[in-house]
């Protein structure tokens, strides 16, 4: 059996061998002409011992010219053909089968155990960065007027914000800071995707005057349960601004942070994933969609986060590279 272009199987016959088709002929045309000479020199000489001579022989003959026949047809049987097309490929990652003639594994010593409440999992908690992660954002005032140009040709969704400043007028009233929005592509999508799996946590060292109201644009369906700013950050020995996760939960094996700057989740390394930083000037910027929401789902599935994320970034050896030792880690 092989596949067509459709992937359809096709029952194949294969066809008798030529080079053994013609030597069945010549047989044949041999054993005729043996035939025809035996045949002629019983009507010149007629004698009992000459005709069983001639009769042993013929039979002979025949016995040995049917064997080859049979070799001949038990040679070209119909076969069924395992067939690959070259055009096709395989996904990845390839999953290979044991053959079924095999004993099948033992269940109770397979390197992989699924628990029997792994339905039962909790919802992973994602903890969002906004600033350089989900969006980017500029005083409106010194945004240059060709960054605006080419985004908004590249299709980048961005907006005019209107924040209130923590700073005071000289005649005492708040300073008003007017802000130009940016939003990283896919971002919507990718808050509804991830929404479906995960308790979203927005937590960022922006000030609540200017990222509530951005937050309140960016997720009017209100998809993020809790907000955190910069009053929850800590300051470390290494770092200012530190996001410490144990503020959010607990269970640090089912929780995760997303940001561009690594140094925000130095005290739990292993839980971080550090993310490209997006700018005005990346229209065409993939990693909401492509890079980050497949992973987030794979991380959804695991009952410790951590093992998969220290595999994918070794974030401990980088922190270490970088003048901070493990003592600086709480996990």
């Amino acid at each position: 059996m092989h596949t067509n272009a459709q992937n359809k199987p096709i029952h194949t016959h294969t066809p008798f061998n030529r080079k053994r088709l013609i030597s069945y002929c010549i047989c044949v045309l041999f054993l005729w002409t043996v035939m025809a000479e035996i045949g002629q020199a019983s009507t010149e000489v007629y004698a009992p011992t000459t005709s069983f001579q001639v009769w042993r022989t013929l039979l002979n003959w025949l016995t040995f010219f049917f064997q080859i026949f049979v070799q001949i047809v038990k040679g070209t049987p119909s076969v069924l053909i395992n067939y690959s097309s070259t055009a096709s490929f395989k996904p990845l990652p390839v999953v290979e089968f044991p053959d079924s003639s095999t004993e099948p594994p033992n269940l109770a010593t397979a390197s992989v155990h699924i628990p029997a409440d792994y339905d039962r999992l909790e919802k992973l908690t994602v903890v969002l960065d906004l600033d350089e992660t989900l969006v980017c954002a500029y005083e409106t005032s010194s945004l240059p007027d060709s960054i605006r140009k080419q985004a908004t040709q590249a299709g980048l969704t961005w907006f005019e914000l209107e924040c209130v400043s923590s700073d005071k007028e000289s005649d005492g009233k708040p300073k008003v800071n007017y802000v130009t929005v940016f939003e990283r592509p896919g971002l919507h999508e990718f808050l509804s995707q991830l929404s479906k799996f995960a308790d979203l946590v927005l937590f960022t060292a922006g000030l609540e005057g200017y990222a509530k109201p951005l937050v309140d644009r960016i997720d009017a369906e209100n998809r993020i349960s809790r907000r955190l700013y910069r009053p929850s950050t800590i300051s470390t020995e290494y770092r200012e601004h530190v996001k410490d996760l144990s503020f959010v939960s607990k269970d640090f094996c089912r929780i995760v942070i997303v940001d561009n700057n690594p140094f925000s989740f130095l005290l739990q390394p292993v839980n971080g994933i550090p993310c490209i930083p997006f700018s005005a000037g990346q229209p065409h910027d993939d990693q909401l969609l492509e890079v980050l929401l497949p992973l987030l789902k794979h991380l959804s599935e695991q009952r410790d986060v951590r093992p998969v994320l220290y595999e994918r970034f070794h974030m401990p050896e980088w922190f270490q590279k970088h003048g901070i030792p493990a003592s600086g880690f709480t996990r």
